[in-house]
């Protein structure tokens, strides 16, 4: 099972056709210079990206008092640490977190469109603005995670949390188990998107 829908190759393949088609008739019509949306692509691959969740969540697992800080106030937690983008701005606004922890599973979602938090998670991926994901998980969350290998006890409490304009939440997820004496830059390895959704679960690291 895979952690995460999946959208057949040749339509991924159409939609990048169109994206470069639109591109070219930007460029040509001279809405757009011909190097905006490699610079655009750059800045999402370097500032706006995963790699600023992946270090909040490691830093949580790391401190208990900055964990407690980033569920209470999330701007202000992360402020606190060293990361190359403000949490402001486009799709920043109103970031908050919140905590897996045994009997609570969290998942975020967007009913309404594809609100997502991009300064910690980066872009979203296709099937999140799928509408018909978007009507399941918010209707029958368990049986969606039980589909994308997310098997948790029947006497888990899920908690479905609706992304928009007024709050853009992200989860973090348990820290698993194995993983004691781990720096946070080797934790941070192990935090996957799909975990910062809630649709998918930190894997114990293998023992080498």
């Amino acid at each position: 099972m895979t952690s995460h829908f999946e959208y057949p190759s040749d339509r991924e393949a159409a939609s990048a056709a169109q994206v470069r088609a639109l591109e070219k008739l930007l460029i040509e019509k001279g809405i757009i210079a011909a190097g905006t949306v490699d610079k655009v692509l750059g800045y999402f691959e370097s500032e706006m990206t995963p790699l600023n969740g992946k270090k909040i969540v490691a830093r949580a697992w790391s401190d208990a008092e900055f964990a407690q800080r980033l569920v209470s106030d999330t701007p202000a937690a992360i402020a606190e640490l060293d990361l190359p983008i403000g949490m402001a701005g486009a799709e920043g606004e109103h970031l908050a977190a919140v905590a897996n922890e045994p009997g609570v599973h969290n998942v975020v979602i967007c009913t309404l469109c594809s609100c997502f938090p991009w300064p910690v998670l980066g872009l979203p991926p296709y099937w999140y603005k799928d509408p018909v994901f978007r009507a399941r998980a918010a209707r029958e969350p368990r049986a969606v995670l039980t589909e994308l290998g997310v098997d948790l006890a029947d006497d888990t409490e899920i908690r479905v949390w609706d992304v928009s304009g007024h709050s853009r939440w992200f989860v973090v997820p348990q820290r698993p188990a194995g993983t004691d004496g781990m720096s946070e830059a080797e934790l941070a390895e192990l935090v996957t998107t799909e975990s910062m959704m809630g649709v998918a679960l930190v894997e114990t690291p293998a023992r080498s």
